[in-house]
């Protein structure tokens, strides 16, 4: 678990990660995955370390998430693969959730490679709807704790390395999935409308 002081950076590094992941994913998305690369790559340095070496954990994430930044950087098909694959896991866990049991893990398995072998021929759109969706929800974490939601702040601060997006952070509070489903369609159709608008503007070039 992270020091309490550094709990409040890593919120607002979730939010400010979160608004340029859900609303500039696709443009900037080796940015995107470079930041992605970086948390989890200082996550999983990090939690080689007890919570009381504070020098060194910050040493230790640092090493990892400078590591972790740059073989995201360099593997371009392997983010799309993994932001596909995550789209996969993440509606396999969605179909499942009315029935209360989490899905068996070859149904999550099929749908993550089902959805990394589709965002090889459909990369815009896979791109655009995960780093939208992640980012909404990378968005919502960071400002609930900073409102001092206790589960968002420690999933954000890395509490437990590994619970980065948990899919409940404020529990009972009913509005949160609406919330999500409205500011990621809100940041895919702003990706969309940008990159649309760049496309016409292209056209337009060579037509005349």
């Amino acid at each position: 678990m992270l020091p309490m002081q550094f709990q409040p950076a890593f919120a607002i590094a979730f939010v400010i990660g979160g608004v340029v992941a859900c609303f500039f994913g696709y443009r900037l998305f080796r940015l995107v995955l470079s930041l992605v690369g970086f948390g989890l790559g200082g996550l999983m340095a990090s939690s080689l370390l007890g919570p009381s070496d504070v020098t060194w954990m910050i040493g230790a994430w640092l090493v990892g998430g400078l590591i972790g930044m740059a073989l995201l950087y360099a593997g371009y098909y392997v983010g799309v693969a993994l932001t596909g694959a995550g789209i996969g896991a993440l509606l396999a866990h969605v179909a499942f959730q009315a029935s209360g049991e989490p899905p068996p893990f070859l149904v999550v398995l099929l749908a993550s490679v089902v959805g990394a072998v589709g965002s090889m021929f459909l990369q815009r759109y896979f791109i655009v709807v995960g780093t939208a969706f992640g980012g909404a929800w990378t968005l919502i974490l960071g400002a609930m704790a900073l409102l001092g939601d206790g589960a968002a702040r420690s999933a954000a601060a890395g509490g437990n390395v590994w619970v980065i997006y948990p899919l409940n952070p404020a529990p009972g509070q009913g509005w949160l999935p609406y919330a999500w489903v409205i500011l990621g369609i809100a940041g895919a159709a702003t990706q969309l409308g940008w990159t649309g608008g760049k496309a016409r503007i292209r056209r337009k070039k060579k037509s005349s």
